[in-house]
């Protein structure tokens, strides 16, 4: 069994505010006997204000946030599954960067959100996320303490082309850190993650941002682990911010594969 945390957030405007937090979160992670933790995108500033955001969106060399997890990652002996932050990626465009950190403190791996959440929803609610984010263009795996890791976030959730990417990659774990709306999470939220997982065959953790935040949004938390079967082995609910530990058994993912060889299986289609 290999036990990993996830952060469960309500990230508000303030970096140093939400760095103390998310610290606080992997000391606990570790005192709980966690390999890795999890966390949720824009963990390190969640404010729909650009202008007031625009602020403290730096280099990630120049990341208080980043800093800060990294030092208590080495700390703790701690690998650590940044969700997102919010980065300058140059040119007048921000990255909604995930990251990898090592035991050391060390950056793993990088990815960038391939797709732009650009939505009006039937709540009022608008989104472009495209006016200040530039999409990344890579698929990116890294090895870890869960094995082969696949990363996407949030919004990537509704793009199956990425997943079935990760799967032919073979990865064990797909990580999908979010900040949903209420309402697209109560309706979509735990079939897609768990689809998800169906068809890679994989383990999916889906640390979330819950409840009421600063900046006037609410989220929809419901911070899942899903096993390659599709069951749901860890949802911490509407609470937070809290840290919940779950025990996975990847020789399940080879049991799954072998019940089920839909990778194997899979032919081209051409359209």
């Amino acid at each position: 069994m290999t036990r990993i945390a996830l952060f469960q957030s309500t990230t508000g405007i303030d970096p140093s505010r939400n760095a103390e937090t998310l610290t606080g979160a992997i000391a606990s992670a570790a005192q709980g006997g966690a390999q890795m933790i999890f966390t949720p995108e824009m963990s390190g500033l969640l404010d729909r204000d650009r202008k007031r955001a625009a602020g403290h969106i730096v280099d990630e060399s120049a990341n208080p946030v980043l800093a800060a997890v990294s030092n208590e990652a080495a700390k703790n002996g701690l690998w650590v599954h940044l969700g997102s932050l919010a980065v300058d990626a140059g040119e007048g465009k921000w990255a909604n960067r995930a990251f990898v950190i090592d035991d050391t403190g060390n950056i793993a791996a990088r990815y960038d959100k391939m797709h732009m959440f650009d939505v009006d929803l039937d709540s009022g609610e608008s989104w472009r996320e495209s006016n200040a984010y530039r999409p990344g263009d890579t698929v990116v795996t890294v090895d870890c303490p869960v094995g082969k890791l696949g990363l996407t976030i949030c919004y990537d959730l509704r793009f199956p082309a990425l997943y079935e990417a990760l799967g032919r990659l073979e990865c064990d774990v797909i990580a999908t850190p979010a900040a949903f709306t209420v309402p697209t999470g109560k309706a979509h939220w735990h079939v897609l993650q768990r689809a998800r997982a169906i068809e890679a065959s994989a383990f999916v953790i889906a640390a979330a941002q819950s409840g009421y935040h600063e900046d006037g949004r609410e989220t929809y938390g419901h911070s899942l682990v899903v096993d390659p079967w599709g069951e749901v082995i860890l949802d911490m609910g509407e609470g937070g911010p809290e840290v919940g530990f779950a025990d996975i058994d990847l020789s399940r993912i080879q049991t799954v594969r072998a019940q089920v060889p839909s990778l194997a299986n899979r032919r081209e289609i051409a359209i």
